[in-house]
């Protein structure tokens, strides 16, 4: 007997339809318990509320949720110091699929604070600007948001019209800002703005906003179809006067902005697949249980079609979702990289959540089942931080060397 076949196990582990290709054992003890307390915490705190949530619109309570996921360390949690968990890339990602299983505005509250307000002050701030606010945010005691998206400018914020002018050792803010996560809530934006800064004469710099500052205010966004059950708001500065030390000091130009944008996306692949696996499970179970011509549909040849085609994209998306975070925690992730997870597991996911839809039926418009919310949700994440157009010419450029933004 050669020593590859005495190496064999004598007896392989049972099929787990939850976990087809042993996905977990890539996990350490730490991991599956860091995911293990979000997913109790989802279950026990979100799911029973969030249809109602989402029915009228409203995510009541934030304040309260925000502290709530401070004390779990979910906030900047992949952050060091500060009163940050210091987690693995890994960790975080697995925290965003569980959150995004419950709903993706609960993921989106989480990856806006950490990912964004506090990322851009832990790697761009002042020693004084992180001590002032990242321990309160890491708590959830202050909730921060991120102003770059304007009115007429998304996909291309380097034409950006909101301006910051010197006056004396102030700056002088003015401009308004669209679509921000948590704005009406947030004790603190980071608000990006044109200076006059830079070789160009105009430079892009980011600023620390406290949000009671006169000539602030933030509007909130009603009438959505999608996120309802997430706080989004207008930011509108009309001269709003900040001190010198307002300004990130290490955030010149674009690049401080995209590279905030590049650690949200990173949530993003992984929080995707938890609403896809959300669907498919909703969908596997009333496969299981639904009779038609006198048996269960999970016993036609077309919907264990759907199913399992279903089950390779979900998969297959969290192990890129995996090791896209091993690169990251070994400093190895590019941006392309990113942008490849980004776009394809939000576009997987809509489709698990679609066919979903279609093995529950008329059911599948229902809010007594997630399936519909995580769809309309989807929609809203398949387009924030970068549409699928800017992903496929990130890529595109990658591949070719060619750039054709423009």
């Amino acid at each position: 007997m050669s020593s590859t076949e005495s190496a064999k196990p004598s007896k392989l582990p049972p099929f787990d339809a939850a976990d087809p290709l042993g996905i977990d054992d890539l996990l350490g003890p730490e991991d599956l318990a860091i995911r293990d307390t979000v997913r109790t915490w989802a279950t026990d705190r979100v799911l029973p509320h969030i249809a109602e949530w989402y029915e009228k619109g409203e995510l009541p309570g934030i304040r309260e949720l925000a502290r709530e996921l401070g004390a779990l360390g979910a906030l900047g949690m992949s952050l060091d110091g500060y009163g940050c968990a210091g987690a693995s890339a890994v960790q975080y990602g697995l925290a965003c699929l569980e959150l995004e299983a419950a709903d993706s505005g609960i993921r989106s509250l989480v990856s806006v604070q950490g990912s964004l307000a506090m990322y851009a002050i832990h790697r761009f701030g002042s020693e004084e600007q992180k001590q002032r606010w990242l321990p309160g945010m890491a708590a959830g005691e202050i909730i921060g948001c991120f102003g770059l998206t304007e009115p007429d400018h998304g996909s291309d914020p380097a034409g950006m019209r909101t301006y910051a002018k010197r006056d004396g050792e102030d700056w002088i803010l003015t401009g308004r800002k669209m679509w921000i996560t948590n704005g009406s809530v947030a004790g603190v934006a980071v608000v990006w703005a044109q200076t006059d800064e830079g070789d160009d004469g105009r430079g892009i710099r980011g600023f620390v906003v406290p949000t009671d500052a006169p000539g602030f205010a933030a509007p909130e966004i009603h009438h959505k179809w999608s996120l309802r059950a997430s706080v989004t708001s207008e930011l509108v500065m009309d001269e709003v006067r900040l001190p010198a030390d307002a300004v990130l000091p290490d955030a010149k130009g674009l690049r401080g902005p995209l590279s905030c944008l590049s650690h949200a996306r990173y949530g993003i692949v992984w929080g995707s697949m938890g609403a896809a696996r959300a669907s498919f499970e909703a969908a596997l179970d009333y496969a299981r249980s639904r009779e038609q011509f006198g048996r269960p549909i999970g016993g036609f040849q077309l919907t264990q079609a759907k199913l399992a085609d279903m089950a390779l994209e979900l998969h297959k998306g969290i192990l890129l979702a995996h090791h896209l975070g091993r690169r990251m925690d070994a400093g190895g992730l590019r941006p392309e990289q990113v942008s490849f997870g980004k776009l394809n597991n939000v576009r997987e996911a809509i489709e698990i959540c679609r066919t979903s839809r279609t093995i529950l039926g008329a059911n599948g418009i229902s809010l007594e089942y997630p399936v519909m919310r995580h769809a309309t949700n989807l929609e809203s994440v398949l387009t924030y931080e970068g549409t699928v157009e800017m992903h496929q010419l990130v890529l595109g450029k990658a591949l070719t060397g060619l750039d054709a933004f423009r």
